[in-house]
């Protein structure tokens, strides 16, 4: 079925399947008809509060109720989201307003402090409303004193609803804009690769300001399935979870499937579910068979980006793939290439960029138009991943091109962390690069250059990072050089850096062990 909105598919999920647990949290149950009705309410109160079409609300809570509610309500209003992690410090939380040009922030109560460090940087900001945690109570009072019932304007599909940040390759992280087909489009997807149907539970542990708890709620939307949200992602608790909750599907990232095989193997727990089905995005091939034989359930590829939604899928019957690294073939609503630097196709078997067209895609990148112009050309948007197409149509990944780190399903700009480190005074350059990590996936080391007079002192310039950026951001490995390889346009030549050091950890400070290796 084709709805124009995020606010149609909510009222018609609320006439079919409105009785249906929608959302699951702590042990509280919420259905379809309660959140549509409570949206309502939120959406009333918001647009009382001078709300409109198209405005920007910052939103930075932990997992709960708070943000799918809230984001659903925005959606109804034609209001914007820019979803903010919980674990933003100073520096990447007042650059993402001021970008954002918000002007309403909702936030948990915890968190003020931090806002309060800040607020003279974001002008724009009006009272922040407490929305969660200690001091949201009055906020929630007047939801439940206003009307259930209420008209919203008729949005078209093309309707801005996120600006959502990723880190790009340079500079600090962009703002996709994503739209309400954007959403529609990649909770189809979902629905339908999961086979979700009522009496489905689909468990989710990413932190809502990520993507993909909203696409799972928008799957539960399509299909009267429920999600199941976890406070976060814990590998010794997680299976536990899984039975508790009843889940029948859940998607994962980066270096959670890891973390979990670390765990003390516990059959009974770890086969005592109802999975049918685990989506997951970078399964490492080497482990992919112990995963199935672990857990009991068959894990398959999807890939996509924030830019992209969704654009690539493994089908649930191709057990013969298991272990091989292939990521699968694009959905129907997508097409891909492989080309060369030139942006000339390669042929099959060579690698070359994955270069995507279709739906879902973002509309561009928020105030950015030459970042969207280099990244969606003639229709076709550049992902920066090396792959491989075989000769049946399936890729398979290869590499990362770009100047962006993936640690444990993070993805951060070097430039970011680099510009916090050259705030500190000891710092004259900085270089920071990605460690290869069997966990993590990458981590982030920091080759730093010293001003005269100082000593190299790793945990004082680390503590500058940690008060500035989130901490999945600050470098676990930091090595102090005499200078940094340049170009003759003096830019870093990173390669340079890391060519030829078959461990680039062996001459680091590691900031995890605290320990000089």
């Amino acid at each position: 079925m084709t709805w124009q909105s995020i606010g149609e598919c909510l009222d018609a999920a609320a006439v079919r399947h409105g009785a249906q647990p929608l959302l699951r949290y702590a042990g509280q149950t919420r259905s379809v008809a309660e959140v549509s009705r409570q949206t309502v309410q939120v959406a009333l109160l918001l647009r009382a509060l001078g709300v409109g079409i198209g405005d920007r609300v910052a939103l930075m809570v932990p997992n709960g109720f708070e943000f799918p509610v809230i984001w659903l309500a925005l959606a109804r209003l034609g209001a914007v989201i820019v979803p903010l992690n919980a674990g933003y410090q100073d520096d990447d939380l007042s650059y993402t307003l001021n970008d954002a040009d918000a002007h309403w922030l909702a936030i948990d109560g915890d968190a003020l402090p931090r806002w309060e460090r800040v607020r003279e940087r974001v002008p724009a900001i009006r009272q922040p409303l407490i929305v969660a945690g200690a001091g949201a109570a009055p906020f929630w009072q007047l939801v439940a004193d206003s009307p259930t019932q209420g008209s919203f304007p008729d949005l078209a599909p093309d309707t801005l609803l996120n600006i959502q940040y990723t880190s790009g390759t340079t500079g600090f992280p962009k703002g996709c804009m994503l739209s309400h087909a954007y959403w529609l489009g990649i909770g189809a997807v979902a629905a339908d690769v999961f086979g979700l149907q009522p009496g489905d539970v689909d468990l989710t542990a990413q932190p809502f300001s990520y993507m993909d708890p909203q696409w799972n709620l928008i799957a539960c939307l399509r299909s009267g399935a429920t999600l199941a949200i976890l406070p976060r992602f814990s590998p010794s608790t997680f299976w536990q979870a899984v039975g508790d909750e009843g889940a029948t599907v859940v998607y994962l990232i980066g270096s959670m499937p890891l973390f979990l095989l670390q765990q003390p193997e516990q059959p009974a727990r770890e086969r005592g579910h109802r999975l049918r089905l685990v989506l997951c995005s970078g399964i490492h091939p080497q482990y992919h068979a112990e995963f199935e034989r672990r857990w009991g359930v068959p894990w398959r590829e999807a890939y996509g980006m924030t830019e992209t939604g969704v654009d690539l899928v493994m089908p649930v019957a191709a057990d013969a793939l298991v272990g091989s690294g292939a990521m699968g073939w694009p959905i129907a609503t997508k097409q891909a290439r492989v080309v060369d630097a030139s942006g000339a196709d390669v042929a099959d078997g060579v690698p070359g960029e994955l270069l995507v067209r279709g739906q879902p895609m973002m509309l561009g990148y928020w105030n950015n138009p030459a970042a969207s112009a280099a990244a969606l050309r003639d229709g076709w948007f550049h992902t920066g991943d090396l792959v491989v197409r075989d000769a049946h149509g399936c890729y398979t990944w290869r590499a990362r091109l770009s100047d962006t780190i993936r640690r444990a399903g993070e993805n951060i700009a070097a430039a970011e962390v680099e510009r916090v480190l050259l705030t500190h005074p000891a710092v004259r350059d900085a270089a920071v690069v990605a460690v290869p990590d069997a966990l993590r996936g990458q981590e982030v080391k920091a080759y730093l250059v010293l001003r005269p007079g100082w000593a190299p002192d790793p945990e004082a310039i680390l503590d500058l990072v940690r008060a500035r950026l989130a901490r999945f951001k600050v470098p676990r490995y930091v090595a102090f050089v005499a200078d940094l390889p340049r170009t003759a346009s003096e830019r870093v030549e990173k390669h340079r850096l890391v060519r030829d050091q078959p461990d680039l950890r062996r001459g680091s400070y590691d900031a995890s062990e605290r320990i000089w290796r």
